[in-house]
């Protein structure tokens, strides 16, 4: 068996990494978890997250947001809703998407009239994203949502 995997991460927007990788690490909506050669065939959706692949010259991150992977033994493929590498995401950038977040929320409690579901989905983007921008350095305060 191989220890390597062929690893590949789309977005709508571009391609952003086609390496052949030791692991990759997924923000798994219900866990991280670690692909490495051999893997058992698995398909999961993705939480907002760092994706970080390991490979011969070194450890790339992107920040992930939706989406999913699908692992097998010899290869992961991530289809994201938006991805970035992660020296792309800026405070700014950032902002945006946290925007962008609030105003699903608030549209999820209109359309929906504040029914479980939508709603709870749009609030967990926003908990993850402020999750993620901590995690990597950003302040999701700095811009006063609300």
């Amino acid at each position: 068996m191989a220890d390597h995997l062929q690893f590949d991460l789309v977005s709508p927007e571009r391609r952003l990494a086609s390496v052949e990788a030791s692991e990759v690490q997924i923000p798994g909506a219900d866990g991280d978890m670690t692909a490495m050669a051999g893997h058992a065939p698995t398909i999961t959706t993705l939480r907002p997250g760092v994706l970080r692949v390991v490979h011969s010259k070194g450890t790339d991150e992107f920040v992930v947001i939706g989406g999913f992977a699908e692992i097998t033994a010899t290869s992961v493929s991530v289809l994201a809703e938006s991805a970035l590498p992660r020296g792309e995401m800026s405070q700014e950038v950032y902002d945006t998407m946290m925007k962008d977040a609030h105003a699903e929320l608030k549209k999820a409690r209109e359309t929906f009239d504040n029914e479980p579901g939508p709603v709870d989905d749009a609030a967990k983007l926003i908990a993850d994203m402020v999750a993620v921008g901590g995690h990597i350095g950003l302040d999701p305060k700095q811009s006063n949502f609300g």
